[in-house]
């Protein structure tokens, strides 16, 4: 049986990266997206997705509509590094404009829906801002125990962070709904630390351009850049957080701790933070599992590998 996998997701482009690899992998079956702002407004972000699962002919796979905008805070986007509606002018021009519609369910009763109809076969990926599976885990605390596993992508343990000097974007975007989740749901946290190492170097790009209308998207994908570790900018490298999430549910390249840490949420430099307490301070037991290492080699080559699972077969 196909492992069932639910994305929740704000395109964005390496969110596009971690949606194109589920559908490239055989072993896996996407129940569905869940879309909330982040990267772009929820409008853009459900209409981005609808558009890459056109793209890759699996217009069967449900989209839901979620949050607009975080549980306190005044919305942040991030446009002004994945472009205007959330993907650079090259790869929005090339993806075709969706023809289905989002279901009527709204995504926190969607996620709900499928950890019921799929208890312990489903993992869910939350690789945007955390607040659809904040409300989620809010109206139905034993949603965590129903499943086989949550992942975040988010935080930044040992690493500074991307939007501010602590925090990584999609904790900061909404940190009062990352807490809740790494409170309440024992989550795998996968964070800076092991994402932004992960970058792809531009030679992973070319194993694409040139095959079709579909390799070349996925190329000019690859070609997001963003500020990053060991000059990622300066090489012209990708760095691609969310598919680094992926790569840890379709492969093994992250190595994993349990450990204690909480998200900052009292509003001022560190707001959003992920306080990892390294070294037993607080004396409190785990409440989540980080991931700590990443095989750089290796969690290339499973992202690349299941883009190609998909190219391959389009």
């Amino acid at each position: 049986m196909a492992e069932k996998l639910l994305l929740d997701v704000d395109p964005g482009i390496d969110d596009a990266l971690a949606v194109l690899m589920a559908l490239g992998n055989d072993d896996v079956d996407v129940v569905g997206l869940t879309t909330v702002m982040g990267n772009t407004t929820v409008e853009n972000t459900t209409t981005n997705a609808l558009a890459l699962l056109e793209f890759a002919g699996r217009t069967d796979v449900p989209v839901a509509r979620g949050a607009g905008r975080p549980f306190a805070d005044e919305l942040v986007m991030a446009e002004y590094v994945h472009g205007p509606g959330g993907m650079p002018e090259t790869v929005r021009e090339a993806l075709p404009a969706p023809a289905a519609e989002p279901v009527e369910t709204h995504a926190v009763e969607f996620i709900l829906e499928q950890a019921r109809e799929h208890g312990d076969d489903l993992t869910i990926a939350a690789v945007g801002p955390q607040t659809n599976l904040a409300l989620a885990v809010a109206r139905d605390p034993t949603l965590p125990e129903r499943v086989a596993d949550i992942y975040q992508m988010g935080g930044a343990l040992k690493t500074t962070g991307n939007v501010t000097p602590q925090a990584s974007f999609n904790f900061y975007v909404d940190a009062a709904a990352a807490a809740r989740v790494v409170q309440d749901a024992w989550p795998t946290v996968v964070g800076l630390d092991v994402t932004e190492p992960a970058y792809l170097p531009p030679a992973a790009r070319e194993r694409f351009r040139g095959r079709g209308v579909h390799g070349d998207v996925v190329a000019d994908i690859l070609a997001y850049k963003a500020q990053g570790p060991d000059g990622a900018v300066a090489e012209g490298g990708s760095i691609t957080s969310d598919a680094v999430v992926l790569a840890g549910i379709l492969g093994n390249p992250l190595t994993y701790e349990d450990a204690y840490v909480q998200v900052d949420t009292t509003g001022g430099p560190s707001n959003g933070a992920t306080i990892y307490d390294e070294h037993g301070v607080y004396e409190h037991a785990p409440n989540c599992t980080v991931a700590l290492d990443v095989d750089v080699e290796q969690c290339r080559e499973v992202i690349l590998s299941n883009l190609e699972g998909l190219v391959g077969r389009l």
